[in-house]
């Protein structure tokens, strides 16, 4: 039975240069190739929860401009249950200039969140319902603090599971991580919120200790080739690994990660099946161009658990052997 997950984050425009490296300061490069489309970590991740499996209410908020008349016809035509997409008439809707370079196909982004960062608490409580009867609210910090934080607390009144993807790093209050049930940073948002440099997966343990302390109860700390680091206060940590792939494009990674974990989290999934199976979601959104474009759907992501057992770890149980049963299916 298919969950729902209510997601509030932002909608941007994307404007990516494709290149041999990133340009060094005051120096002009030529792109291979340059691209336009939708983005924005709100909108992203709701279309990989979609894609993953999931029955998505989006929430988000654009400008009264032509970025903003093609947000919602793309939006329209994505396939959510249902949108509320608020507009305002004093910014423009948010957009993205994406640098994406080298064989392993890093990126580098800067952010303009024009309408995003105008949520008001009036339109946060016209969506209470919503996030009320959602099984998991999905947030970022690509909007503006005040909205999120009261976002947090009517899930929190409804009963509903609140995952916090902390990027684009701004700084929060130790009480708002506690309000939060899953926390997923990256190496360097887990960095930024506690201190700690990441690099490994044990600098990530001693981050997810500290952010533990701070309130965080659950934490996914993603490491990049390395894979991901699942902490439980007061649990031994579990290491996510990282499905081979041939990247093409890093940029929303992450996005994909976060949505399908939030799918499969809906659906009923125990947190380190659901991590795992993120795991393969993202490692095929990377072989693919452009972030809103290249979700995969939850078929391709079974797949891609089939094809590599061998990356389950055995302190995941049962899981071990549904994934062997998986890959002898014709």
């Amino acid at each position: 039975m298919k969950g729902k997950v209510c997601v509030f984050g932002s909608f941007n425009l994307d404007v990516v240069a494709v290149m041999n490296r990133f340009p060094m300061p005051g120096e002009s490069l030529t792109a291979h190739t340059s691209m336009m489309g939708p983005g924005g970590k709100g909108a992203n991740q709701a279309t990989a929860a979609l894609r993953a499996g999931a029955r998505v209410h989006y929430i988000g908020k654009i400008g009264n401009d032509d970025f903003g008349m093609f947000a919602r016809r793309h939006l329209e035509k994505t396939g959510f249950d249902a949108i509320t997409l608020f507009t305002c008439k004093e910014k423009p809707t948010g957009n993205a200039l994406i640098y994406v370079a080298g064989d392993d196909a890093e990126n580098m982004i800067s952010v303009y969140p024009g309408a995003n960062t105008t949520v008001t608490a009036a339109e946060v409580t016209r969506c209470q319902p919503t996030v009320a009867a959602a099984d998991i609210l999905l947030v970022q910090l690509e909007n503006n603090l005040s909205a999120i934080q009261r976002m947090i607390d009517n899930a929190r009144a409804g009963g509903t599971f609140v995952i916090m993807n902390p990027a684009p790093w701004q700084k929060v209050t130790d009480a708002l991580l506690a309000k939060v049930d899953l926390l997923t940073p990256n190496s360097t948002e887990a960095m930024q919120l506690t201190g700690v440099k990441v690099t490994d997966f044990a600098s990530a343990q001693q981050a997810a200790e500290k952010l533990h302390r701070k309130g965080a109860r659950q934490v996914i700390i993603t490491l990049g080739v390395s894979g991901a680091l699942l902490s439980v206060a007061e649990q031994p940590p579990l290491r996510i690994p990282l499905f081979p792939a041939q990247p093409l494009d890093t940029t929303g990674a992450g996005d994909a990660f976060n949505g399908a974990l939030a799918a499969r989290l809906a659906s009923g999934d125990e947190l380190p099946q659901a991590a795992l199976f993120a795991s393969a979601y993202a490692s095929l959104c990377v072989e693919r161009s452009g972030a809103a474009h290249s979700m995969p759907s939850y078929a391709e992501a079974l797949a891609r658990l089939q094809a590599y057992p061998e990356c389950v770890p055995e302190a995941l149980g049962e899981l071990v052997e549904v994934v062997r049963l998986l890959a002898r299916s014709p």
